[in-house]
C-alpha cells in the first residue's frame, strides 16, 4: 500500500519500529537513532494511536487503564511479529556489512531502501565505501524531503538511484548509474522484501545481483519460510502480521524452504554463507530481555556469496 504521495506504508511503519525502540527499550538490539527524525508527528499519532486500537482488540475484557499511552504501544509492538523482524534483520544485515567493509568492501547497495538511515548515522564512513539506495522515485522524494525538514544532509557517498521493477531490473539500475563499479566488491542488502514478490520475482533479483556483482561480493537478506504460510502450522503472531499486511494492501506471498535454500539460490549465482533461524536469532539478539521482546516464528536471516560474478 502507498500512502497520497506515493511512497510504501511499510517504510514509514518500519521506521517507527526502529525509532520506538531507539528511544524507549533500554538494551538494543538496534539503535536507529535517526529513524524518528524521519517520521512527522502526524505519522507517530497515526501509528501509536493504530497499535494502542490493536492492543486493546486483542485483551478483550482486559482492564488496560494501567498502561499509559506509551506502555500501550510498547505492548502492541512486543506482541506483533513486525518489530523483532525488522530490528533483527537490519543488525543482521549492519553487522555483516561492517565486516564486509573490513575485508576491502568498496560499495553497499541497498534494495527497497524505504527510510534506512544508515548512511545518516555513519556519514563518516565516505572514504572507500560508495552506498547506492535504491527504491521507487516517490520514496526516495519523500525521503529527501524528510532528512532536509529534520535538519539532516546526504553525505557525499550517498547515491539514490530510482527504480521501477516492472519494468527494468537491478542490473539495469547499476549499469546506468556510471559510480558503480562491476568489478569491485560490493555488499548488498535486500531487507522486508522478499515475502511480498512472486517466485519469479525473486529469482530475477537474485540473478540480475549476480550478473552485476564481482565474485566475493555478499547479499543479506530474510524470509519467511513456508510453514508461515500454511495456516495449519504457523504461529498465531505470524497469521496475524500476514492478515494485516494483505488488509493494507501488501499480502504476503512467498516463503523459502530452509532446507532447499542453498540448492534454489546455486543457479544464481550464490552460494549461502549463513542463516539464522528464529531460534538462533532468539539466541544471538533477544535472550535475557526483560522487556519480554522475542524472536519472530518463521522468520529468517540469510547471508549469501555471489560465485560467478560478472
Amino acid at each position: 500500500m502507498t500512502s497520497s504521495r506515493g511512497e510504501s506504508v511499510t517504510a514509514v511503519a518500519c521506521a517507527l519500529m526502529r525509532a520506538h525502540h531507539a528511544e524507549n527499550d533500554e538494551s538494543k538490539i538496534f539503535d536507529d537513532h535517526l529513524a524518528g527524525r524521519l517520521i512527522t508527528r502526524a505519522e507517530r499519532v497515526f501509528w501509536e494511536t493504530r497499535l494502542a486500537t490493536i492492543l486493546e482488540a486483542s485483551r478483550p475484557g482486559e482492564d488496560l487503564s494501567r498502561l499509559d499511552h506509551r506502555a500501550r504501544v510498547s505492548e502492541a509492538l512486543r506482541a506483533s511479529a513486525a518489530p523483532a523482524m525488522a530490528l533483527a534483520r537490519a543488525r543482521f544485515a549492519e553487522d555483516h556489512l561492517h565486516a564486509a567493509i573490513r575485508k576491502g568492501t568498496a560499495q553497499y547497495v541497498i534494495l527497497g531502501a524505504g527510510l534506512d538511515t544508515f548512511a545518516l548515522r555513519r556519514a563518516h564512513i565516505q572514504d572507500g565505501l560508495e552506498i547506492f539506495e535504491i527504491d521507487q522515485a516517490a520514496t526516495q522524494q519523500s525521503k529527501r524531503a524528510r532528512i532536509s525538514a529534520a535538519g539532516l544532509s546526504c553525505p557525499p557517498n550517498l547515491h539514490f538511484l530510482s527504480a521501477d521493477f516492472e519494468r527494468e531490473t537491478v542490473l539495469d539500475v547499476l549499469q546506468r548509474c556510471p559510480l558503480y563499479r562491476s568489478e569491485k566488491r560490493t555488499f548488498f542488502s535486500w531487507l522486508g522484501v522478499t515475502y511480498y514478490l512472486s517466485s519469479g520475482a525473486i529469482f530475477e533479483v537474485l540473478r540480475s545481483i549476480g550478473m552485476a556483482s564481482a565474485p566475493e561480493s555478499g547479499l543479506a537478506f530474510d524470509y519467511i519460510d513456508r510453514d508461515g504460510f500454511d495456516a495449519t502450522k504457523a504461529s498465531a503472531r505470524i497469521r496475524r502480521a500476514m492478515e494485516r499486511t494483505r488488509h493494507a494492501g501488501e499480502p504476503m506471498v512467498f516463503g523459502f524452504k530452509p532446507d532447499r535454500l542453498s540448492a534454489e539460490l546455486a543457479p544464481c549465482g550464490f552460494r549461502v554463507v549463513e542463516t539464522i533461524d528464529s531460534e538462533m536469532q532468539q539466541a544471538r539478539y533477544f535472550n535475557d530481555r526483560k522487556d519480554g521482546l522475542k524472536a519472530t516464528e518463521h522468520f529468517h536471516l540469510a547471508l549469501a556469496e555471489v560465485t560467478n560474478g560478472l
